[in-house]
């Protein structure tokens, strides 16, 4: 087939093909054959850049350097993600992590532990600003204290993920809540406070579905015997000691400190390592062999060598990949302007400030499921729909709103996206597993759509900014 040399924007059936292909594909792989989204996304990549050199005009050059552009907007998240696993191998090994679980043992009570888990990761999250630094620490200790107590994992992970990422979405320290009113054109605090309107009556309700479900699971007898012969395993296999608090102590500080978090991890991951040393008698080579293939436990009682079985570099490569070809997909779609024009389709049929509301919110979850890539379900929805909320005189803050309550929530609910795969590795749970239990990430975006239809809190542009706005 002859290249196309005059290089132009996709029509709507060209956009359409290529996403039609990419969804059946992971529909076929991952429903069907039960394989993983590694290859339907790069075909999906592969039919994009067909259509972009054959049909639209792009060189490969192009289209190579908006892959680039896109993996290279990544390799911060990417980066953190692998220092996260060096964390979880080292400081299971030092002891860390077994400290956590052998404390929450002993002080909590299945009665209040879903509640209690969804708050203390709203703090440490608000603390930190970092949904991922959350998960990695606090929530990996979390989940092991919720197998014990017999409460089914799935949910568990849910109200994790549901505190994490409410943290994450309030805090003036989370770059998504910075980077949604600079795509908007508003500013950090007016974002945050426009924010409370959506945000604390999806936390509320959260909150009282996981009380409902802590109900549930207080309602059986609490096998103490079998709390017993955990504790008494990992004390006899771990020195354990409130001392071994302080690496996560200390990472979360200078997170709050606002220093920069991928050199803050390291220095999680080398004082786990110190710390295994000084405090389990570990070997240097012991702490190379965490740090590089992860944690494995030996001690005879598998629901202990379940929980502690964990963390690495190695171990993290899977998803490593998932994100690098979610990321090669994003770029191609990115550069030829496919999900411009799906955006600007969307935007044809909206009608008033409930369809735009609307469309906002289904674009951002849209963009998210075809990238991967929560960055680009809010960057591009908001560049797009920024004149629509302009002309309908809006105030820029609804705007932002609506691509944090859904671009940011959403992120961890696509398997193939950085956030799903890094979520279901460090927590051992599956997306679709956790998915419904997450109620935080799928009340948000609903409420936001009512509020788009009945009115309530959509604000307009004081009269004194509506003389620049072009109708």
């Amino acid at each position: 087939m002859k290249v196309n040399n005059k290089k132009r924007k996709p029509s709507m059936i060209e956009a359409i093909i290529p996403v039609v292909i990419l969804i059946s594909c992971i529909f076929y792989a991952v429903f069907i054959i039960k394989a993983d989204a590694h290859i339907p996304l790069l075909i999906g990549a592969v039919v994009t850049t067909f259509v972009a050199i054959y049909r639209l005009g792009y060189t490969w050059g192009e289209i190579e350097k908006g892959i680039l552009s896109s993996i290279n907007g990544s390799m911060q998240a990417t980066l953190t993600f692998l220092t996260v696993g060096l964390i979880i191998g080292t400081w299971i090994l030092c002891g860390t992590v077994p400290a956590m679980i052998y404390f929450g043992l002993k002080i909590m009570s299945p009665k209040i532990f879903l509640v209690a888990t969804c708050i203390m990761c709203s703090i440490v999250s608000l603390a930190t600003g970092s949904s991922w630094t959350t998960v990695g620490t606090i929530g990996i200790a979390l989940m092991g204290i919720g197998a014990v107590m017999g409460i089914p994992l799935p949910i568990v992970a849910g109200a994790i993920i549901s505190g994490s990422y409410f943290g994450d979405k309030m805090s003036p320290l989370s770059d998504t809540t910075n980077l949604a009113p600079a795509m908007a054109g508003a500013t950090l605090f007016e974002h945050i406070k426009h924010m409370l309107y959506t945000t604390v009556p999806s936390y509320v309700i959260s909150l009282v579905l996981y009380g409902f479900l802590s109900m549930k699971y207080a309602g059986s007898t609490l096998d103490l015997t079998v709390i017993n012969n955990i504790t008494e395993a990992i004390s006899s296999s771990f020195n354990i000691s409130i001392i071994l608090l302080i690496p996560p102590i200390l990472v979360i500080i200078m997170v709050i400190l606002k220093k920069p978090a991928i050199p803050v991890l390291m220095i999680g991951a080398i004082l786990g390592g110190v710390f295994a040393v000084i405090f389990q008698g570990a070997t240097f080579g012991e702490v190379i062999v965490s740090a590089h293939y992860g944690y494995v436990s030996n001690t005879g009682i598998e629901v202990v060598d379940n929980l502690l079985t964990n963390g690495g570099l190695d171990n993290l490569m899977w998803t490593f990949s998932l994100m690098l070809c979610a990321m090669i997909l994003g770029g191609v779609l990115d550069t030829c302007g496919i999900l411009e024009v799906i955006a600007n389709g969307i935007l044809k049929f909206s009608r008033g400030v409930a369809g735009l509301i609307t469309s906002t919110i289904f674009s951002c979850i849209a963009v998210c499921f075809m990238t991967g890539d929560q960055y680009l379900g809010i960057v591009i929805p908001g560049k797009m729909y920024k004149p629509a909320y302009e002309k309908l005189k809006l105030h820029p803050k609804n705007l932002s709103r609506c691509l944090e309550d859904s671009g940011t929530l959403i992120s961890p609910l696509v398997p193939w996206s950085s956030c799903g795969a890094y979520m279901a590795t460090m927590l051992g749970v599956s997306t679709f597993a956790y998915l419904p239990f997450a109620f935080l990430c799928l009340l948000n975006p609903i409420i936001s759509i009512i509020y788009g239809i009945t009115g309530f809190t959509i604000e307009k542009l004081p009269e004194e900014n509506l003389e620049v706005v072009e109708i």
